[in-house]
């Protein structure tokens, strides 16, 4: 099975063998020979007085999907704690990696160095891209601290059962335990690891971890977002959570489920915009719509040549790209920049002739959320220290990542994210008690 690919002919392929397929394929065997463990040591005594966060992805899981297609786990989860009903606004680029990076990390792409699924670094004159597997395992295309690196530096143990960066050693750190990414793992047997891992003695218990599915993201993509085959997937991995939160709240342990997507999904409007029919970009690096001229005067030319020249997509210099969506500083993006107005699929070239060429996928994100809410992500969290039936406003999902930390007890770096955000959703509304209170409350 592919690794983390999203974009291309061959990942809708792909991603329909996983939608039909996956019974016949999965791994159901048990998942402990396919963990990897790294050696930190015991939890510190104050690590293993703090309470519990298990952080689960369903990617792809539009904020509205509750209220299409129904997810009674998933609403009853919002009622017992917090949600937010008109959704969780994802980073842009709305895009499968670049999120779940900047959730647990609180920075935005352009900040935590995955400005994209793909991308070209001029420095390294090398590419990153998310199928392969000696770029994603390598921790120098990653900033910033996430979750488990910030465990795992302050003496709690943490353990990741997929999560975009998971796998490099990023910070000086990789989690005590994690698996390389295999999609045909059995989604039952996931639970079952994170019960197991709970059921570790105190001394290696993680306190920190995270549960990875992708199936309503996979029949997005193959079927569109208005798909019965979508709909069964929502109600698939809604039960999945329904079987996880029960199963956490038997274990008797203090244990913060948050469930999170990290982007929507819109239906494809029209065929391919290939951006080579509007400008010359012949010797031009490219990587998916990203842009890297060797020269300022190409970089003129070809922004030139496409800052009127469709109504589906805006070109921007780099340094002008719109402030609000935070992707003007890093060299990564390319220059110029090109953003979609709409659901278009756009690409720097088509293949090759001879070669075949696939229509677009019936479902896409990347978008920008303050322009196309199906990109709006979800929301969810109940546990001890979350106070019950709360909502929120649309935030952006960068303020988990110090909300997170607050609640494993951890010092968390400067980052994006503000704790303030979504301070009212905890019952100490955010104050970092005292050390002695801090023990005696979470023992």
């Amino acid at each position: 099975m592919h690794r983390w690919i999203r974009f291309g002919f061959a990942s809708w392929l792909l991603a329909s063998a996983a939608i039909l397929f996956a019974q016949a394929t999965a791994v159901t065997g048990p998942l402990a020979s396919l963990v990897i463990h790294t050696d930190h040591g015991p939890n510190s005594a104050v690590a293993q007085r703090q309470h519990y966060v298990v952080l689960v992805s369903l990617d792809g899981f539009r904020w509205d999907y509750p209220q299409k297609y129904g997810a009674p786990n998933l609403v009853a989860m919002g009622k017992q704690g917090v949600s937010a009903p008109q959704g969780m606004l994802p980073s842009f680029p709305s895009l499968t990696f670049p999120n779940h990076y900047a959730m647990v990390t609180g920075l935005y792409p352009e900040h935590n160095g995955l400005v994209a699924n793909g991308f070209f670094d001029e420095e390294k004159q090398a590419r990153y891209g998310i199928g392969d597997a000696k770029a994603v395992t390598d921790g120098s295309w990653y900033k910033g601290v996430p979750l488990w690196s910030l465990a795992e530096s302050q003496g709690m143990r943490s353990a990741c059962l997929f999560w975009p960066g998971s796998e490099a050693k990023i910070a000086g750190q990789q989690p005590s335990q994690y698996l390389s990414f295999d999609d045909k793992v059995n989604e039952g047997a996931r639970i079952d690891q994170v019960l197991a891992w709970l059921g570790e003695p105190v001394s290696t218990r993680p306190h920190f971890i995270t549960l990875y599915y992708s199936d309503v993201d996979h029949a997005g993509h193959s079927f569109g977002p208005d798909a019965p085959e979508t709909g069964a997937a929502v109600a698939r991995v809604d039960a999945l959570v329904g079987r996880l939160h029960a199963a956490l709240d038997a274990t008797h342990l203090p244990i913060d489920l948050v469930v999170v997507s990290d982007h929507g999904m819109a239906k494809i409007q029209g065929p391919w915009v290939t951006l080579d029919s509007f400008a010359d970009l012949t010797g031009v690096e490219t990587v998916g719509t990203l842009l890297y001229p060797r020269t300022e005067q190409d970089r003129v030319r070809i922004y030139n040549q496409l800052k009127k020249a469709s109504e589906k997509f805006h070109a921007y210099r780099r340094k002008d790209v719109p402030a609000g969506l935070n992707y003007n500083e890093n060299p990564r993006e390319g220059d110029p920049v090109v953003i979609p107005t709409g659901p278009y699929m756009l690409r720097a070239h088509a293949p090759e002739a001879g070669k075949p060429d696939a229509p677009p996928m019936s479902g896409m994100h990347g978008f920008d959320s303050s322009t196309l809410p199906e990109m709006k992500a979800s929301f969810y969290a109940a546990g001890p220290d979350i106070l019950p039936g709360k909502t929120v406003a649309p935030f952006e999902n960068v303020n988990l990542y110090p909300w997170l930390a607050h609640m494993l007890g951890l010092t968390a770096p400067k980052s994006d994210g503000i704790l303030n955000i979504l301070a009212a959703t905890l019952r100490d509304s955010g104050e970092t008690p005292a050390p002695d209170a801090t023990a005696s409350a979470k023992e």
